[in-house]
């Protein structure tokens, strides 16, 4: 009998569609249906009465219960005054994420019951699950706390783009790479330099913004068309104040930038207040009014490939478009205009959550690996250890390695080729700088970047600060977050995301040193320590800003996700 590994499944959590994936028993990535038996699911949650309803119900049922409907939650994700209210509760957006990604796994396992084991009663409890480049620590812990309110173990955030080139790159490991990976999706764009090679996914550069997306494309369209109805009718009046009119233009637009990515116009009817108009929206009109949107991502792409000359990388080899908004036909002739090569568009909507189902499959290999490894030559070994680090440094001999492959491919039935490709290394880098508030030579309060946007991680950087006066009781650390890549910016360039207090002992003199250490890991998860040099006095620091769920409120949140099934 084969012996079955359990699986850890990839989900895409989409500003505006979401999907989920797993590897199959022919190490195959595949997308998991919802129960509509759609590849991907809106992720639009609707509150009715006490149902939570996920997906094409609740797109649809915004326009008869606007202020029951939320969209575009992705876009709110770390932001601290962001509250949904609905009967006598408040919603945090991490909360409603997790109902979309209960909806993906419910669905899921309805429809692999059979296939995740014989006696079809097994939970999705493992997932790696995926973010824009460009998200800061507080949105890559809400996306986080996300999971674990869906009660999921979140064993990975990783980057859409590394994701989409984790899938890419499975297609054909036989020569090395540096591929440009430009991701514009429904909520994000992301554009990333990335190395492929039959050993390793590394990142080189990433750029890009978590507010600009496909959505507005839509935004254009929805303001073009009210200023053709007010043209018509001569209302004057702001008809977006109507949640139902808002709504209804929503869903126009969206409709009529797919039909222009096939027709060269569409017609749009436009009603409110008892008037109706009836437009039509050509292609070259849509193009117009959005090809500034279009010229920005352009802009990142430029800006992405300047910090990537700074590193050594003067080209590329190819590029792939990811991310349904690429499908607008005016993004492919921009792109090959710009960089006079033709880019591949690569399975749009579902490359990431593939990529994503690619990579837990490699940390589930990773982990039986490791176990068999253990039994084998009788040694602890941590469970969530890297095995290429452990051979480089010689903690697992390679003949253990093979043998342990060999067996592994024998009781599952997977070719030991994509046993091996197990070890496959992924390398990010930080997609923000962080650093603290300092003092200059002319007594100027600054923001002293320790870890630059772009660094490979993990990273680990110290330096030594000094205290200001005599008999200084404390040291105020305040964590900084930018998008600079300056080792000093001016303190209103950046954003602060934790403080902490440093308590010294007493009568020291003035110009103490002051070690601090910033350790950023593979996720973008910041720990920062602080220790004065007289007495060793030491602060250590995980910065999980207060924007993000926590405490009584995540609790409580997790308890009312458990009991809830949603529709």
């Amino acid at each position: 009998m084969t012996e079955k590994i359990k699986p850890i499944f990839g989900i895409d959590l989409g500003t505006t569609y979401s999907s989920i994936a797993y590897v199959d028993e022919y190490g195959k990535a595949v997308i998991i249906p919802n129960a509509e038996n759609e590849r991907v699911t809106p992720s639009v949650v609707f509150f009715d009465e006490t149902n939570i309803v996920v997906g094409e119900v609740a797109k649809e049922s915004a326009k008869l219960y606007p202020n029951e409907v939320v969209s575009f939650i992705k876009r709110s994700m770390g932001e601290p005054n962001f509250i949904f209210e609905y009967g006598n509760e408040r919603y945090r957006p991490e909360e409603i994420s997790a109902y979309i990604l209960k909806k993906l796994a419910q669905d899921a396992q309805q429809h692999l019951k059979e296939k995740i084991s014989e006696s079809g009663d097994e939970k999705i409890t493992d997932v790696v699950i995926t973010c824009p480049a460009y998200f800061g620590i507080n949105e890559r812990e809400a996306t986080r706390k996300a999971g674990e309110i869906a009660g999921f173990n979140v064993r990975q955030i990783i980057n859409e783009p590394t994701a989409a080139a984790v899938a890419y790159g499975s297609l054909d490991t036989t020569q090395n790479r540096v591929v440009l990976v430009y991701d514009l999706g429904g909520g994000t764009f992301d554009v990333t330099m990335i190395n492929i090679s039959k050993e390793s996914v590394e990142v080189i550069c990433t750029g890009g913004d978590h507010n600009l997306g496909g959505k507005d494309w839509d935004d254009r369209i929805v303001t073009y068309l009210v200023e053709q109805f007010q043209e018509e009718t001569g209302i004057t009046e702001d008809i977006l104040d109507d949640p139902d009119t808002w709504q209804d233009l929503q869903l126009s637009a969206e409709k009529a930038k797919k039909i222009l990515s096939q027709r060269p116009k569409t017609p749009v009817s436009i009603t409110h207040g008892g008037k109706r108009v009836k437009l039509m929206l050509e292609k070259e009109k849509f193009e117009e009014i959005t090809e500034d949107l279009l010229e920005r991502t352009v802009d990142f792409t430029r800006d992405m490939l300047e910090a990537a000359g700074q590193k050594g990388y003067q080209h590329f080899d190819e590029i792939i478009l990811v991310g349904g908004a690429t499908r607008m036909p005016q993004v492919s002739e921009r792109i090959e205009k710009e960089f006079t090569m033709v880019p591949k568009v690569f399975d749009p909507d579902e490359a990431v959550a593939k990529g994503a189902a690619i990579y837990g499959w490699k940390l589930a290999l990773n982990d039986d690996l490791i176990r068999r490894i253990s039994e084998k030559t009788q040694k602890p070994i941590e469970a969530s250890g890297n095995l290429s680090e452990m051979m480089e440094k010689s903690e697992i001999s390679a003949r253990d390695f093979q043998e342990a492959a060999r067996e592994l491919a024998e009781d599952t039935g997977y070719s030991l080729p994509s046993v091996e490709n197990a070890m496959l290394r992924v390398k990010n880098v930080s997609s923000k700088s962080f650093g603290v508030v300092a003092h200059n030579l002319t007594d100027e309060e600054i923001v002293f970047n320790l870890v630059l946007r772009n660094t490979t991680v993990p990273v680990n950087i110290k330096k030594k600060f000094y205290t200001a006066t005599e008999n200084q009781k404390t040291v105020l650390i305040r964590i900084m977050e930018s998008e600079t890549s300056t080792v000093e910016i001016p303190l209103e360039h950046a954003t602060e995301i934790k403080t902490a207090v440093l308590h010294l002992p007493p009568n020291l003199p003035a110009d103490l040193p002051i070690e601090i250490a910033f350790y950023l890991n593979e996720e973008g998860q910041l720990n920062i320590t602080a220790l004065e040099t007289s007495e060793y006095r030491k602060i250590q620091v995980q910065v999980d800003t207060a924007s993000v769920i926590s405490g009584e409120e995540f609790e409580k949140a997790k308890e009312r996700s458990q009991n809830l099934v949603v529709h």
